[in-house]
């Protein structure tokens, strides 16, 4: 895992849905995955895998037993989603992260996010994603996929392919709907 420079971090999550679907964006847009327990969930379940579609296959991840240990074991810069940050996530300048220095993108557990007295000690860095004020929040699972591909857009998506590439660049132009492929 320790060579991932962008990473999510799920502070004792409590849905295995909403793990598996982070865990399955992390694989496609290249981040790293760190879940501090206790975790709702057993990772090895069959349900679970089944909620990651099968992409903890391929998942870089790592399993904590608290946040002080994750602390001690990863120095970088950390950002935190929660309601009452004052931010968007685009306020965020990710750009001005040094490319040696990792990013950790950290979300709260669904039931109470993360522990107030953890984003007391980090308001400048606390973030929220913009909504009606009839919203209380998105989905754990959406709301880091917003904030996921918000960060990889001011990098410029490194190391993503732009085209299609189990089927080929150039699949469509070449699809014939007689033959159905």
């Amino acid at each position: 895992m320790h060579n991932n420079r962008l990473n999510v971090v799920l502070f004792e999550p409590e849905i295995p849905q909403n793990a598996g679907n982070i865990m399955r964006t992390c694989v496609a847009a290249g981040f790293g995955l760190h879940l501090i327990k206790p975790l709702g969930f057993d990772i090895d379940n069959p349900k679970f895998r089944r909620s990651t579609t099968n992409h903890i296959t391929w998942a870089d991840y790592v399993i904590y037993d608290d946040y002080d240990t994750f602390v001690k074991s990863n120095p970088g810069e950390y950002f935190f989603m929660t309601r009452y940050g004052k931010v968007p996530p685009s306020d965020i300048d990710f750009k001005a992260v040094p490319s040696d220095v990792k990013i950790y993108l950290i979300f709260g557990k669904e039931s109470t996010g993360i522990p107030k007295h953890i984003l007391k000690q980090n308001l400048s860095r606390c973030f929220r994603i913009p909504m009606t004020a009839d919203c209380r929040s998105l989905n754990l699972s959406n709301a880091a996929a917003i904030a996921i591909y918000e960060c990889l857009r001011q990098l410029g998506y490194p190391g993503l392919s732009f085209t299609e590439v189990q089927n080929g660049e150039d699949y469509l132009e070449s699809y014939d709907a007689t033959l159905g492929r």
